[in-house]
């Protein structure tokens, strides 16, 4: 187990652009608004849950299918690069239907812990310690707690404008985190 600051600090950031749990706030209060209630707390300890146990779990099914860890990474970099398309020009290139209730399986999954975090995920294995990774997904946990709890103030705080913008912000990050994951996975590939 080897902790780092540096490590702990790039992985939180990724996980922090990937969940996007700002840019989900018009979601969050819409679903507010239908179901008059959202289980902050459990969706925020399902989805922790779910990403724990997915970095442990993950290598393993890729395995069993005989996927390596780098070439996985390699295909992450282009889902995180089409993620990172979708927020910075405001286009959506998937459409999910969007959750109809505020129960937990939505908020939890595929909201805050979906098909891109979970792919992020194994691609953080593919460079990162556990140790630092784990570190990462609870300071995420815990942020994502904080803005499900306060959804409707930092709404009113931001404005849909401030939310585009940090939306914005957080594409162009995960845009250049997309470019390193795929230079440095690619190269482990050809060795």
């Amino acid at each position: 187990m080897s902790f780092n600051f540096k490590e702990m600090m790039t992985a939180s950031m990724i996980l922090f652009a990937v969940i996007d749990i700002i840019g989900s706030i018009p979601i969050i209060v819409d679903l507010r608004k239908r179901a008059g209630h959202i289980q902050s707390e459990k969706a925020s300890i399902v989805a922790g849950i779910l990403m724990v146990v997915f970095l442990f779990v993950g290598e393993e099914i890729l395995n069993l299918i005989g996927i390596d860890v780098n070439s996985f990474a390699v295909a992450g970099s282009f889902i995180l690069f089409f993620l990172a398309i979708e927020m910075i020009l405001g286009i959506q290139l998937y459409k999910d239907d969007a959750p109809e209730t505020a129960a937990v399986v939505p908020l939890a999954f595929p909201l805050i812990a979906g098909a891109g975090t979970m792919t992020s995920i194994l691609s953080l294995r593919a460079e990162y310690h556990i140790v630092n990774i784990i570190v990462a997904i609870i300071i995420n946990i815990i942020f994502v707690y904080l803005v499900l709890k306060s959804s409707g103030r930092i709404e009113r705080v931001l404005g849909k404008q401030g939310i585009s913008v940090v939306r914005k912000i957080f594409g162009v990050i995960l845009l250049a985190i997309a470019v390193k994951l795929f230079t440095a996975n690619i190269q482990n590939l050809f060795k």
